[in-house]
């Protein structure tokens, strides 16, 4: 088949004629299911887009698509050095695109044999973080952090829950000083936001994980940075420092939706709280829900075309990149059995290919551990706003809410059996007219005191959170 070059259209600009698909901005915040939508009707499973003003890419929203593209390296890469708006001069100096983008020495920026030998590396460590230690952790960082909260009965869970507890854990896990996890929430905003300091952040972070790397190897640790020295696949310094940014960038952030988004869903989906048959969804079938509906990384970047070529009825040029639409391809109907996505992990939240996430185990388990607390802690837990007020960030990556503002009046101390009903029990079925919870108010809670036999940097931490 010959593949027609249109490289040459418009000025170098093929898509001129689709340039109000923009994947940034208000167009990924409200409604970016009906923006996928409308785009799949519009061109098929791959779709001309926009990143920024004046450059284009293509947005993959087909499953078997996704799927062909992600398993392809000898024709789509992972090498962004590829990218001919990069080649041609047209991506500014100061793109917000370029910290997510740009090539680094990265398990997610490379192919073949180069690919996995980082991709083990990262791997291993991972398999070496003790899971029952993990889950102590995250239990003791969403347990401090709820008992840091007034005693009003309000919170917001984005600002004081999600956005602060991933990094409670990792700061642990990489043996970060504690101090650092406020500015690294910060540092992964800007980036994974493309906001106007995404570079700035960038640079910030890159000086803080050399340092880090620095100091572990003339002093090791039992910690993630500490393995990840020691494999024998021999990482560089720099190798470290940019493979620990995408554990950090893609683990905490990542993390961070996933909390929020499944909290959001247990608290506006009755399914997930009580039924008039007395049964109910669990929070593990919420998780996947959210993975499918909602999942915490909606658009990834990206592949490369190596050379010209056809993806889902589109003529792809070589060095155009393809977005993979995660959250787009996830509502193909081709990607959902008989029975919907009822029990169904076939999702590509994850990624797929080689290339697929190597940390879905722990981060599920962070994740689980964190919102199975936060439920058993505050049984009466209800959206403080309308669901449909709930605003959610202009990130053309990321799937996050702004806030999550909640009320509740309870809180059950963490040691002792739950109580015999909350709203998260489910209902008899011989009493349907308690199917309707009566919610909480913004009265006081009440408590049995916090434990005393935290440890130490955990108080520090907390009180560092909370601007003491």
């Amino acid at each position: 088949m010959t593949v027609p070059d249109h490289r040459a259209a418009a000025a170098g600009c093929p898509y001129t004629s689709d340039r109000g698909n923009p994947l940034y901005g208000a167009a990924v915040a409200e409604n970016p299911h009906s923006l996928y939508a409308r785009l799949r009707a519009q061109h098929g499973p791959v779709a001309p887009i926009e990143l920024e003003p004046g450059v284009e890419a293509w947005l993959v929203l087909g499953y078997q698509e996704m799927l062909e593209l992600t398993r392809n390296e000898a024709l789509f890469s992972k090498d962004s050095r590829r990218w001919r708006v990069q080649q041609e001069g047209r991506l500014r100096a100061d793109s917000h695109l370029i910290p997510m983008t740009m090539w680094r020495p990265t398990l997610q920026s490379m192919d073949g044999a180069a690919h996995h030998r980082l991709s083990s590396a990262v791997a291993d460590t991972l398999g070496m973080v003790d899971h029952h230690q993990l889950r102590e952790t995250t239990e003791e960082a969403a347990l401090a952090l709820i008992e840091s909260w007034g005693p009003d009965g309000t919170a917001d869970l984005v600002a004081q829950f999600t956005r602060r507890l991933p990094l409670l854990v990792f700061t642990r896990q990489l043996g970060l000083p504690p101090e650092d996890g406020p500015r690294l929430v910060g540092l992964i905003t800007d980036l994974v936001d493309s906001s106007k300091d995404s570079q700035r952040a960038a640079a910030e972070f890159f000086g803080l994980l050399m340092d880090l790397v620095v100091s572990r190897r003339a002093q090791p640790g039992a910690d993630l940075v500490s393995w990840l020295l020691a494999h024998p696949a021999g990482l560089s310094d720099e190798e470290m420092v940019h493979n620990l940014m995408v554990m950090l960038v893609a683990g905490n952030e990542s993390s961070i939706n996933w909390i929020g988004n499944t909290v959001r869903l247990l608290l506006t989906d009755r399914r997930f709280r009580t039924t008039l048959t007395g049964g109910r969804a669990t929070v593990s079938d919420a998780l996947d829900e959210v993975l499918w509906r909602d999942p915490p990384v909606q658009n990834f970047p990206g592949r490369w075309a190596v050379s010209d070529t056809v993806l889902g009825g589109q003529y792809i040029s070589a060095g155009d990149m393809l977005v993979l639409g995660l959250a787009g391809a996830n509502d193909d109907p081709a990607a959902h059995g008989p029975d919907g996505i009822s029990g169904n992990r076939a999702h590509l939240a994850w990624g797929a290919g080689r290339h697929v996430c190597p940390a879905q185990d722990p981060a599920r388990l962070i994740v689980e551990t964190a919102i199975e607390t936060l439920l058993h802690c505050l049984p009466d837990l209800q959206l403080a706003i309308p669901a449909h007020e709930l605003k959610w960030r202009p990130s053309p990556w990321s799937r996050a809410l702004v806030s999550l503002p909640v009320l509740y009046s309870a809180f059950v101390p963490p040691r002792p059996a739950p109580p015999e009903r909350t709203e998260w029990t489910p209902q008899s079925s011989s009493s349907p007219s308690d199917s309707t919870p009566s919610g909480p108010t913004s009265t006081p809670r009440t408590s049995a005191s916090a434990p005393t036999d935290r440890p130490r940097w955990w108080s520090y931490l907390v009180e560092w959170w909370s601007g003491r």
